[in-house]
């Protein structure tokens, strides 16, 4: 669901409910494309403004969020025009008349330094990639962005100081809430494009699925050409557009969220006719940001982790790269030793049968008493027999040593290229910096990560680090622990399980290492399939659905000298198949 511009009324409205009038008592900027405001008003509310380019959100919450110990110059400029401001007016879009587009513009009085009441404008700009936080004075001239924008990065706008603000496109698409039936017919039922996507690409602010209930709550097949529309079927599609519309400016909205298995999958904040999926639970909200916040607090949390992970991602995909390389080189080198035992076998031939050759020959036919068959030999005629048997040995000999030493920096090349894949699943899975932390201790054990001191003299692999693995609870109370990366695996493998509990792990191909607990007692069969469903969601195969997943008491798992974080070895086991289906069990922390 992209955040539409019918979702951008609905906050609209409740910020103008909630916060108007109030002060603005402290301004933060946790991440680079992100503001917090404190504001009191009736109570005491934070606003958190995200202009990222890959989950762009507004919305009032209870959650604070640290800051960085030196402010950035956007938000030291926000200090200086907006300490104790007060907000005045909250409004959608840009012009005096109602709009849809997704820009909220807060209009902020505040004192400046000789005293006078001074007028500025942020405005936040809920665009996908090119989403913005803008601080303009009181006639729209851009004082500054937290995302500034030159003639090399967009031809169509640019957004520096000094510059006069104005939203580009905004004349392209008809504004649904002052529109008429003949605008209606240009910018919708003229396109040779099915009703939904007529829509939303000639409206203003509607998003695919609200454009797919507009043509439901018509009786209209979504698929079909607009342009091939009954002059009947035309109007009463506009007629039901308008209806949705007037609630719209009525401000009549029902936020809430779809889930399936409890995972949630689609929000609105005007009613859906109908709902997708059998598993599919309706919830709804008294206010679009508690929605807000619920719906993409997850997806806003796996984002910032991905960003902060961008650097090691790259270390690792880059390290991976260059062993997958180096093990192919090697492989092909190791072809090339393959023809080692047959210059060996012509040596010895030309041993035993070479006194009889003449001089001169360029093939010697010999017996061969290893496979039974008369072969030929091909010679140097330059040299002699025992001269060419010398020179098959010498092949021999370094095709030999060639094939020992491949045969050991093949093993290393393939251990190292599997314990970065392991990095590279830990880096998937990891769900917040201490996550990260871990994983970047380990690289930077591995050699990957060149060591850095810090300042005070202090070493960084001394600082204690606060990760805890994943802790999961059966509906019937069996604990399983999913380690997240490899230095948690091997403290839940080796330190956390019992002798008797049961270690699971996906056969073949990097994946956490799970431990169910049994408590010393026998635990119901239906448990080794919720471990192993745990082991097959948790690794590197888990796309594909259905995971072997080996399985065996802990008491059988060693750890071989010097071997890599994560690595154990077994000798007995057990296989299931199993789901990656993780649905049934509960996750504690």
């Amino acid at each position: 669901m992209a955040f539409d511009g019918i979702t951008v009324a609905c906050l609209t409205e409740e910020l103008n409910r909630r916060i108007k009038g109030g002060r603005i008592s402290k301004i933060a900027q946790p991440e680079k494309d992100e503001i917090l405001l404190t504001i009191k008003a009736e109570e005491n509310l934070r606003l958190l403004i995200s202009a990222s380019a890959s989950l762009p959100l507004m919305y009032i919450t209870e959650e604070n969020k640290p800051s960085p110990m030196t402010a950035p110059a956007f938000c030291m400029l926000l200090r200086k025009h907006f300490n104790s401001a007060r907000v005045v007016d909250i409004r959608q879009g840009g012009g005096s008349g109602p709009s849809l587009e997704r820009t909220v513009d807060f209009t902020v009085e505040h004192l400046d330094e000789m005293g006078d009441l001074k007028i500025k404008h942020l405005i936040t700009e809920i665009m996908g990639k090119y989403s913005n936080i803008i601080l303009c004075d009181d006639n729209y001239k851009i004082l500054d962005s937290i995302k500034r924008v030159n003639s090399f990065m967009s031809s169509v706008r640019e957004v520096l100081p000094g510059r006069d603000y104005f939203l580009p496109g905004a004349d392209e698409r008809e504004n649904p809430l002052t529109m008429a039936y003949e605008g209606f017919k240009e910018k919708v039922l003229s396109k040779n494009l099915p009703v939904t996507k007529a829509i939303y690409t000639g409206l203003t602010g509607i998003s695919p699925m609200i454009a797919e209930e507009m043509a439901r709550r018509a009786g209209i097949d979504g698929r079909m050409p607009a342009c091939e529309l009954s002059e009947d079927f035309g109007l009463h599609l506009f007629k039901c557009i308008e209806r949705i519309m007037d609630d719209v400016k009525a401000g009549n909205f029902t936020p809430f969220m779809l889930t399936e298995k409890g995972a949630p999958t689609e929000f609105s904040v005007i009613p859906l006719t109908e709902y997708a999926g059998e598993d599919t639970e309706k919830k709804e909200y008294a206010s679009v940001s508690s929605l807000l916040y619920d719906f993409y607090a997850e997806k806003n949390a796996a984002t910032a982790i991905r960003q902060k992970s961008a650097d090691l991602r790259k270390i690792v995909n880059t390290a991976i790269e260059r062993e997958a390389k180096k093990l192919s080189l090697q492989r092909k080198q190791m072809e090339d030793t393959e023809k080692r035992d047959k210059y060996k076998v012509y040596g010895e031939l030309l041993t035993a049968y070479g006194y009889s050759q003449p001089a001169g020959e360029r093939s010697l036919k010999a017996f061969d008493y290893y496979s039974g068959e008369e072969i030929a030999i091909p010679l140097d005629p330059e040299l002699t027999p025992i001269q060419n048997a010398k020179k098959y040995y010498e092949k021999y000999s370094k095709l030999k040593r060639t094939f020992e030493a491949l045969s050991v920096y093949i093993e290393e090349t393939r251990s190292a290229l599997e314990h970065l894949n392991s990095v590279a699943l830990s880096l998937e899975i990891a769900a917040d910096e201490n996550d990260l932390a871990q994983i970047k201790k380990e690289l930077t054990d591995s050699g990957y990560i060149r060591f850095h001191a810090q300042k005070n003299g202090k070493n960084q692999g001394k600082t204690k680090i606060k990760s805890q693995p994943m802790h999961f609870v059966s509906p019937e109370g069996i604990h399983f622990y999913v380690g997240k990366n490899n230095t948690q695996n091997d403290e839940l493998t080796f330190g956390l399980a019992g002798n008797n509990d049961w270690w699971f792990h996906a056969k073949g191909c990097p994946g956490s290492h799970v431990i169910m607990q049994t408590g010393n007692g026998e635990v119901p069969d239906k448990a080794f399939e919720y471990a192993g469903a745990l082991a097959a969601h948790y690794s590197s195969a888990a796309k594909n659905g259905k995971v072997e997943v080996d399985y065996v008491k802990k008491k059988e798992i060693k750890k071989p000298a010097n071997a890599k974080p994560g690595f154990v070895i077994y000798h007995t086991n057990y296989s299931l198949v199993a789901t990656t289906d993780i649905s049934a069990l509960s996750l504690i922390s």
